[in-house]
Order: structure tokens, then sequence, then C-alpha cells
């Protein structure tokens, strides 16, 4: 049988419509008979084996709202089976937990080997990473730290440079080392020691690395690299980075939303400071409890993969909506063996656009990421879908 997650195009979602239902119908059929708690709340909304089977759409299947999945951990193997844990940042004060056992594994290794393959990220020329972001530890287990981690397997890598770099603390002296401090420091606690912020380091990197003849991978976090290309801009640095550098953000913008920019002049302050043209600025978006990455086209739009199917729904009751209306973003996939993350419900706000309208070739929709629900006048996703499991 082909296997969806190592389709040479990542992009055919219409030759693959058949195989992306069988392989969410077997997901959802294993998850059933495995996990006790995600086959309670099927039956609870009148979904049984055999109404699996006659599933039609993804949009047919229930979902699940983040806040759930942040407050239940539920895997469809034994734990000793998984092989890695991630979490997500937790800045709302809980933290999903997703594990991949080797069956999640293979199938997250073709996915990126298509994607990257397809986005030309492979390359066999050596280059130096700059990671505005979490040092890789394997006392730590945030998402966000391990897909930086791994798309610094693209290239051979001479070096990497982390942003937050990592000491591991025992839980005593980690209580003290939280919060502000100066500045140009910032101590951000870990699961198991301390991460501490210094983009003074980064910058005189980048200064040292524009006099070498390999290129840069810059990866990580877009208000990082603003606040480190502003402060450069302000103190008169201009460099040519070598050819073939590049900058691929992600992670949003989260707690700093307030001054979050448009796209477009963020691009023009990396070129004015780091030499790096538009073509060669990427972005990436995903969440920890639907473990796709949607990789930014030329044009710098999310199309969908042949591994996902994206539902916009209407934020009061649930239904999904035209493409080009805005909503409650509902990611599918049957990418995960190890847990019934099928189909979830976001905190995001979005819009999915007919491919047609961007102009890149690709012809999937796209989304586009309008924000964090909680605006005035909207029920957050997490509480108001939520609603559906209150009596849990």
């Amino acid at each position: 049988m082909e296997n969806l997650f190592w389709k040479r195009d990542p992009y055919d979602i219409q030759g693959s419509d058949a195989l992306f239902m069988r392989k969410l119908i077997n997901n959802a059929l294993f998850q059933f008979e495995h996990c006790e708690e995600y086959r309670r709340l099927l039956m609870m909304k009148g979904f049984t084996e055999e109404r699996l089977l006659r599933l039609e759409s993804p949009e047919e299947l229930p979902f699940l709202p983040t806040l759930y999945l942040k407050r239940h951990q539920m895997f469809s193997v034994p734990e000793r089976r998984l092989r890695v844990k991630a979490a997500s940042s937790g800045t709302s004060g809980n933290k999903s937990v997703i594990g991949f056992d080797l069956k999640s594994l293979w199938s997250g290794l073709g996915m990126m080997f298509a994607l990257g393959r397809r986005h030309g990220l492979f390359s066999f020329v050596p280059s130096h990473y700059v990671v505005l972001g979490y040092e890789y530890s394997r006392h730590e287990d945030m998402a966000i730290m391990k897909t930086a981690y791994g798309q610094t397997w693209f290239t051979p890598a001479l070096s990497r440079t982390y942003a937050l770099r990592y000491t591991l603390m025992d839980a005593a002296r980690l209580s003290d080392r939280t919060g502000d401090v100066g500045n140009k420091v910032q101590y951000i606690p870990g699961k198991n020691g301390v991460y501490t912020l210094g983009l003074d380091d980064i910058r005189q990197r980048l200064i040292d690395l524009s006099r070498q003849r390999f290129p840069v991978r810059i990866l990580g976090f877009p208000f990082h690299a603003w606040k480190l290309l502003k402060g450069m801009q302000e103190e008169g640095i201009k460099l040519t980075l070598p050819k073939g550098s590049l900058i691929a953000l992600g992670g949003g913008w989260k707690q700093h939303a307030s001054v979050q920019v448009d796209k477009k002049e963020m691009y023009k302050l990396v070129y004015e400071v780091l030499g790096i043209r538009e073509e060669n600025c990427l972005e990436f978006f995903g969440a920890v409890e639907h473990p796709v990455v949607y990789f930014s086209c030329p044009n710098h739009h999310f199309h969908v993969p042949v591994y996902a199917r994206v539902i916009i729904r209407d934020v009061e009751t649930y239904e999904p909506v035209p493409n080009g209306t805005a909503g409650l973003v509902n990611l599918v996939t049957p990418i995960l063996n190890s847990m019934p993350v099928l189909s979830v419900v976001t905190d995001d706000l979005g819009v999915l656009h007919d491919g047609a309208r961007c102009g890149c070739g690709i012809q999937t929709p796209y989304l586009e990421i309008l924000g964090r629900v909680g605006v005035k006048g909207i029920t957050t996703c997490a509480a108001a879908a939520g609603k559906m499991w209150r009596d849990l």
C-alpha cells in the first residue's frame, strides 16, 4: 500500500484524497481500539467502529480542543514504546505532551524529507547554524527546541550557536534564576535547568560568520530576530552573509504579539542588516498537538501538505465555513500512531484560501493565521470548544 507520508510530492492533495481518508479511518479505528479515553469520547458523540468505517470526509470526525489535550495525556501504545516525547511551551500554564513511537517517527521522517526537498532546504554544502531559540538538551522536552534542532540536519552543520543557552540546574537553584535580569540577559526556566538569553553574543557571531565563506542558516523565533536585527540596525551594523545563507522563522510571537511587525517589514530589515534577500526568508508553522510542519512558499503562504487537512469552523456553531471566511483553525492528520490527535482545534483564528490565489504554482489551499483567539467579542477557542467536554 502506498505510504502517504513518503509521497514524493508533498502537495498532491487531489491525488491523495482517497489515501488520506483510508489512513484517517484506519488511524481512528486503531485509536478507538487502543485508547480507552478516546473511545469513550467518540462513543459520547455516537461514534462506533461501524460509524468510523463510514467516514466520508475529515469534517465528520469529532475534534478535540487543545485545552483538553493540555489537561489529559492519552496514549494508544504503552509508554515504554515511546521513543520521543515533546511538550508545548506552556505559556498559558498548561502543557500538551505528545509521544512518538517508531511508526510515528517513520511517518514524520518521510514528511520532513519530502518537504525539505520540495522547499530546497537540503544541501551538501556545510552551513553554520544560528538558532534564535532554545539550545538542544536531552534534559528538556520542548517541541520547539526539538523542531529547531531537527532543522539543523538539512545540511552538514559546521557549528550551532544558540541565543538561549542551557544550563542544567537543580530545583533549588532553578527557583532563584527566573525572570528578567538587566536589559541584555534574561533567565528562562526549563524543565530541569535554565536558559540564558544573550543576543550580544549572537550579534558578534553573525559578524564573525559574515567574514567566512560557508552559508549561515538562521532559525528561531521572529521576536528574537526582530529585536536582534533592530538593535544591529540602530548601531549601524550592515553585513553581507555568504551566498546560500537563509533565515527561517517560526513559533509565533506569542506573548510579544503587541509588538508584532508586518512580514514585509521583517524581510526588509533582514536584507538591510544581513544581506539576505526575501526569497531566502522562510517561515514555518505548526502545533505540538498537530505534528505536521507547514513551510512557507515563495509567496510566504502556508499551503496544506498531503499529510493534513485544514478546516475553518464558525466560532459559535463549529460548523465548517467556506474558504475565505475567518474562524477557528481545525487541523486534521493521521500522522501519529501513538496518540489520538487526529482532529484538534487550536487557539488560532485563521482563513483558508484557495491555492490558485497564491500564484506560486502550489495548488493546495493555504492557511493564513490571523492571531490567537481571545480578542474582544470572541470566546477563546479552548474555552469555547471545551464546552463539548465540560462534563468530563
